[in-house]
């Protein structure tokens, strides 16, 4: 019998990954549910039929063209102007992470994230030999800054992620409370980090895979990398924003995620990152989309109100909505969630078990899709159908 060396902190593991089933309506991955356009898929097809005349050669390694156009998208997006220099990215937001644990994690450092939160964030410390450390948030789901403060104190973790807005409560933090993360963090980073007679700092990373979902006059963490100290320096140069083209921008097929701070660390992030790591297709399929940033964007507003249409709805039928800044929302309590999940699978709706017990995710799909939704729903917990579907099938 072969026995392969699996790491024996991997073994019994599973790949990551929510189910993929072949159902009418998907609303499981938080996934924008509209393709691009044809007039997008023609520009992207085309840019990268010109890589493709290239591909003999290595991509660009840095991709300067890349990262400003996404500074650029940046700037229109959040206000906030960027060097390109400041702007990193990889395949997928997940890549980047990866690469921010790789960088500053490892073994003998910690990383501290505030539960419940994105199921990834232990797989990126475990697969950098990272340990991670939890602390969980309020019944609400917002941060206790004190606590917060305390624990960073405790603990000295090399990184810090604050998912905003969160996953899978979709809950944004106030701008003040990142701030004041960002000031505990100062001086109380690893033990091992220190090169002088100052104390390191904690990296601080704010997710904001969904930023752009955000309500009117929610900020982005990206206003924070815009501030300076009295004699003009970054005032917090330990802050990163990752972003993502998945959601917002409809791109999940194109595996292309970001992250902004400031130019020493993104320089840090390169000496980990593989040679060549996007590839020229990726480049120009981004290029291509990101100049269509207008028309991407023009989707956003009508998930919005899709989804707080939803929030409004499933309230009124009872359950328990939280107010959400992404393109999903967190619902219930269940008694048992399985077999709701169970019961919408069986008519055609996917979801995701997933966060505190008793609660379920839904995504913001179609308003065919949120229609089907919400009478498999209310089929499902009650026996009975919606007042629209009655309509439909009579």
């Amino acid at each position: 019998m072969t026995v392969l060396p699996l790491r024996p902190d991997l073994q019994g593991c599973e790949p990551y990954g929510a189910p993929e089933l072949d159902v009418p309506v998907r609303l499981n991955v938080n996934e924008n549910p509209y393709p691009p356009s044809p007039a997008v898929a023609a520009d992207i097809a085309a840019a990268v039929g010109r890589a493709a005349a290239g591909l003999n050669r290595y991509p660009d390694r840095d991709f300067p063209a890349l990262r400003s156009a996404l500074a650029d998208y940046l700037d229109a997006e959040a206000g906030v102007r960027l060097d390109w220099r400041q702007i990193w990215a990889a395949n997928g937001s997940n890549e980047v992470m990866l690469q921010v644990l790789q960088a500053f994690g490892g073994p003998g450092r910690s990383c501290l994230s505030f539960t419940p939160t994105y199921s990834m964030y232990p797989e990126y410390a475990r697969d950098t030999f990272t340990r991670y450390v939890t602390v969980a948030r309020r019944e609400d789901f917002t941060l206790d800054t004190d606590a917060v403060a305390a624990a960073i104190e405790r603990e000295r973790p090399a990184v810090v992620i604050l998912a905003s807005p969160n996953n899978p409560t979709g809950t944004a933090l106030p701008l003040d409370d990142v701030a004041a993360i960002l000031e505990a963090a100062r001086g109380h980073g690893p033990d091992d980090a220190a090169a002088g007679p100052d104390p390191a700092d904690c990296v601080v990373v704010v997710d904001e895979a969904y930023g752009e979902f955000r309500r009117p006059g929610v900020p982005s963490a990206l206003e924070l990398l815009a501030r300076t100290d009295a004699a003009g320096a970054h005032r917090y140069p330990h802050l990163a924003v990752t972003r993502t083209m998945s959601k917002a921008f409809g791109m999940a097929g194109l595996r292309l995620g970001y992250l902004a701070g400031s130019r020493e660390l993104v320089d840090m992030l390169r000496i980990v990152r593989l040679p060549y790591h996007l590839s020229a297709v990726s480049q120009a399929a981004a290029l291509a989309a990101l100049a269509h940033r207008e028309e991407l964007m023009s989707q956003v507003a009508s998930l919005r109100e899709e989804r707080d249409a939803l929030v409004t709805w499933l309230r009124a039928q009872g359950w328990t909505a939280y107010e959400s800044d992404a393109n999903f929302v967190l619902f219930g309590p269940f008694a048992d969630r399985e077999a709701v999940w169970q019961g919408l699978l069986d008519r055609g709706v996917l979801i995701r078990v997933v966060g505190p017990d008793g609660y379920l995710r839904v995504c913001v799909g179609t308003p065919q899709e949120m229609e089907r939704f919400r009478d498999a729903l209310v089929h499902v917990t009650t026996g009975a159908d919606t007042a629209d579907t009655k309509e439909n099938n009579a």
